[in-house]
């Protein structure tokens, strides 16, 4: 029971910094119709300014530095790239994304080498004791920053100008920007959030019990997309959902994998793709994702 206890809490706090990564997915989707695979780069970089920074500016320093830095390269690439596609298939847009993340992370990469580096966290390897079950502090501190951040957003979401701009730009664009609302501005402000967010996850995904940041660490982003997908790409509570379930998953199927050796080692990585799977074919717009209608 004990062990089952540590699994559900160490998934539930690595699925809440999933479902920050998932939220920035949904947020540029809403936003722009573009699924952008570049995300991958922004949680990277993040991190990366962190772990260089962390020595002159203390962690918190670095973390705000970080954020600000991951947000303006995330603005660049939505006023520099994705404004000025013209074309009308957002599908083209979402593969020049994947250009957008290879340049970037093979920029990053290089500069990483094989290093793994340390963020400067101050929680280090603490551990809390709650009577048999022992849980890193870095997961607790995971958790709340999480929900802290997630609950900031989907109340700035539904009661700023900012997010009342940006659900009507989800409804109808077109008629949004005929009420007067600006759509660059949306969307540059998705990419900027969704670049925020993504270098907090990249934070506390590479904190203990991780060694730390390398090269590898863009792939958390991977495992943040099926989150994005089952839980709906157009759901903000959707995102959350679905972070939740992928860390639960990958968590339980980790832990218990001795057990489940018919299944395969490392089924703890491949997990949430399947748990993706099997909701898409049930519900083919996600758990909370908005079915569209079609006359046939």
């Amino acid at each position: 029971m004990t062990k089952l206890i540590e699994l559900i809490v160490n998934g539930v706090a690595t699925g809440a910094v999933y479902a920050l990564i998932a939220l920035g997915f949904v947020v540029i989707f809403k936003a722009t119709e573009v699924v952008n695979f570049a995300h991958a780069s922004l949680l990277l970089i993040g991190g990366y300014v962190v772990a260089e920074t962390h020595d002159d500016f203390g962690f918190w320093g670095a973390l705000v530095l970080g954020v600000l830095v991951a947000a303006t390269i995330g603005g660049i690439v939505e006023f520099a790239v994705i404004r000025r596609a013209r074309v009308l298939d957002q599908a083209v847009v979402a593969i020049a994304t994947i250009g957008i993340d290879i340049v970037l992370t093979s920029e990053l990469t290089r500069r990483i080498g094989t290093d793994t580096l340390a963020l400067g966290d101050p929680w280090g390897d603490h551990l809390v004791h709650l009577g048999s079950v022992t849980i890193p502090a870095t997961r607790i501190a995971a958790l709340l920053a999480a929900g802290t951040l997630i609950g900031i957003f989907l109340l700035a979401f539904k009661y700023t100008a900012w997010g009342v701009s940006m659900r009507a730009v989800a409804e109808d664009s077109e008629t949004a920007a005929l009420m007067g609302i600006r759509l660059g501005r949306v969307s540059i402000g998705a990419w900027a959030v969704a670049g925020g967010l993504a270098a907090v996850a990249a934070v506390f995904l590479t904190v203990f019990p991780t060694p730390g940041l390398d090269r590898t660490t863009s792939y958390a982003a991977l495992k943040a997309f099926p989150a994005a997908i089952l839980g709906g790409l157009d759901s903000t509570t959707g995102a959350l959902a679905g972070g939740l379930i992928v860390g639960l998953t990958e968590s339980l199927m980790t832990g218990y994998q001795n057990d489940l050796v018919f299944l395969g080692r490392g089924i703890g990585d491949v997990a949430p793709y399947a748990v993706m799977v099997l909701v898409l074919l049930w519900r083919p717009a996600g758990l909370f994702g908005t079915r569209e209608t079609a006359r046939v």
